[in-house]
């Protein structure tokens, strides 16, 4: 007799989700389903729009990653001029990513999972959060706070403010840097970079006692996707679109964004308002891949920093090959945030980033460009089309968390196949299918996070509508 077990919502997620888990005649999980309840439209809402707003209308996708759409979206539309833009704006441009990158990884692993790891997934839910951790360990807790304070800083130092800025313009950035702020963001450099070190190499002396979530959260063979360098080394804001499969070998490389749509295809299923992306040359679902900080440090050869470079070398050493579990995307975080550290000290070292010429101006002189980039939490495409008066006549939108929708999938159903077996619900075994859903950090819109008692409410019912077992917390 079929049964369901449905686990809404979804905590400590940025955004609104639910979990259902189909049992089979022998009370085994034989399928498994991450349901995205709120729909996102930003893709009809900007038709009829001018190009020049894209920007900062699509920031408002997200309170938590505006900086990555308002990036991606001033690409698209630096193409839709066909300008060039000043040296010193692609960089300060960068700059401001990597602040989004430090504050959103310290986000994900101090705020939304570090209450898992440090309390542990069978910890009183009333206290499993933030406020737990700062209870138990004061100066973890205050670490990750300056950590995401620095990552806020520099994007409040450039832009003018903390969330959804509109600094970045098509043809570059508003207003150059100056000296007084460069000055103040590298005195805070040795401080953030001490503390980034010393977290990893907190977290990878307790690998060890992770082993069994490390074999079961999402730990399987699969493609990666991300951005590179001509050099391969690690990329954030410009280069090739890479995907190689799970033995490392490279399936395609790509340095045109507008070719993505020939090998990325997007299903639908009825049951979901979020994309299924999938590697069009194995087809659906076959082509399941994943993108964020571990696939980017599956694909690059070298991050390019000193300490980041050491520290891909003890990450490559977990196994031969492409590291599988996305447990570690955890560990790939942690290694990201020291490489962004060391990427804002060697651009503000360089006296050119306060050059003056920060903007290209032009008219509509393309109708169709694609805007790409790799967010927190994986490659994020902007595809637009325009009038010859500029006006958005198509859109599509692509984020990391619809790349990474097949692989949650999966993920979901191995740790429910483990840790629910007969349908057994235990408050603790279903925060374990929560936590591989955090150790993807999906991203599915603004929303805001409540502390103390999180609300939970499964039940398991029957073919004939009849409750057999109920949970809730």
């Amino acid at each position: 007799m079929e049964q369901q077990i449905t686990i809404e919502p979804v905590t400590r997620i940025e955004g609104h989700a639910k979990i259902s888990l189909f049992l089979n005649d022998s009370g085994q999980v034989a399928d498994a389903r991450f349901q995205v309840t709120q729909i996102r439209g930003f893709e009809k809402f900007v038709e009829g729009r001018p190009f020049f707003e894209m920007p900062s209308l699509t920031a408002r996708t997200c309170g938590i990653c505006p900086v990555s759409h308002e990036l991606a979206s001033a690409k698209a539309c630096d193409q839709l001029l066909a300008v060039t833009i000043p040296e010193t704006a692609k960089n300060l441009r960068r700059l401001l990513n990597w602040g989004q990158l430090i504050q959103s990884h310290a986000l994900s692993f101090f705020y939304l999972s570090a209450p898992d790891l440090l309390l542990g997934m069978d910890h009183p839910p009333e206290t499993r959060h933030f406020l737990g951790i700062a209870a138990q360990d004061p100066q973890f807790a205050r670490d990750g706070i300056r950590l995401r304070q620095f990552g806020q800083q520099v994007i409040e130092r450039l832009a003018g403010r903390r969330i959804h800025p509109s600094w970045v313009v098509p043809g570059g950035v508003n207003t150059p840097l100056s000296e007084e702020t460069r000055t103040d963001l590298l005195n805070d450099i040795p401080e953030v970079k001490n503390l980034a070190l010393s977290h990893l190499q907190r977290f990878k002396q307790s690998l060890e006692q992770y082993q069994e979530y490390i074999e079961h959260f999402a730990c399987f063979p699969s493609l990666y996707l991300a951005l590179t360098n001509d050099a391969n080394t690690l990329e954030h804001y410009d280069g090739r679109l890479r995907i190689i499969d799970q033995q490392g070998t490279l399936l395609k490389d790509s340095s045109s964004p507008t070719e993505y749509a020939s090998w990325i295809g997007e299903a639908i299923e009825p049951w979901s308002y979020l994309k299924f992306p999938y590697y069009v040359p194995h087809g659906y679902p076959d082509g399941m891949y994943r993108v964020g900080p571990l696939a980017r440090l599956n694909i690059a050869a070298r991050c390019g920093t000193e300490l980041a470079d050491r520290e891909l070398d003890a990450f490559r050493a977990l196994q031969a090959g492409p590291i599988q579990s996305s447990f570690h995307y955890h560990y790939a975080r942690l290694i990201e945030i020291l490489y962004a550290v060391e990427m804002i000290e060697n651009l503000l070292s360089d006296p050119a980033i306060t050059d003056q010429r920060v903007r290209a101006t032009a008219g509509v002189n393309n109708t169709e460009a694609v805007g790409m980039m790799e967010a927190p939490r994986g490659t994020l495409i902007h595809h637009y089309k325009v009038s010859n008066d500029g006006l958005i006549q198509w859109a599509n939108l692509i984020i990391a968390t619809g790349h990474n929708n097949l692989a949650m999938h999966r993920g979901i159903l191995q740790a429910a196949q483990r840790y629910l077996g007969h349908g057994e619900l235990h408050e603790g075994l279903l925060n374990r299918i929560e936590a591989v859903i955090r150790a993807f950090d999906p991203c599915l819109a603004c929303s805001t996070h409540a502390v103390g008692h999180m609300p939970l409410d499964v039940q398991l019912i029957g073919p004939d509508g009849t409750r057999l077992k109920h949970i809730r917390r």
